[in-house]
């Protein structure tokens, strides 16, 4: 009986890598899974805690950090299934855009918060 496994767009290709391999990427994936909630935390209590900053700084901080962290799992999975996919056929793994795209969310998150202390 053959076992079906999910997604189909990676398992149907390839062959079998390593399984320390297919553990480290799915350890990966988690980890952004874990960033994405530390996100959508960090711009709820942002805005929750009502600080003393500029108001509309305040505002635009929390909701870049909660929109980022509400589409990353879906960038990370994207990430999952093509590094999953490379493994699985020999190929070079791809490249990442997730580590400049949150280090860009995050360094302007913090831009915009030191404008908003400085405007209080």
């Amino acid at each position: 009986m053959s076992r079906r496994r999910f997604p189909q767009a990676v398992f149907r290709h390839g062959s079998e890598p390593d399984p320390r391999f297919t553990f480290a990427n799915e350890r990966t994936f988690l980890a952004w899974i874990r960033t994405a909630l530390a996100l959508i935390a960090g711009g709820v209590a942002l805005e929750l805690l009502g600080l003393d900053l500029q108001p509309q700084l305040r505002l635009a901080a929390s909701l870049l950090l909660v929109g980022t962290g509400a589409v990353l799992p879906a960038l990370s999975w994207s990430s999952w299934i093509r590094s999953e996919r490379a493994m699985r056929l020999a190929a070079p793994l791809p490249g990442s855009v997730l580590n400049p795209f949150i280090a860009a969310v995050v360094g302007l998150a913090g831009v915009l918060l030191i404008i908003a202390v400085a405007l209080r």
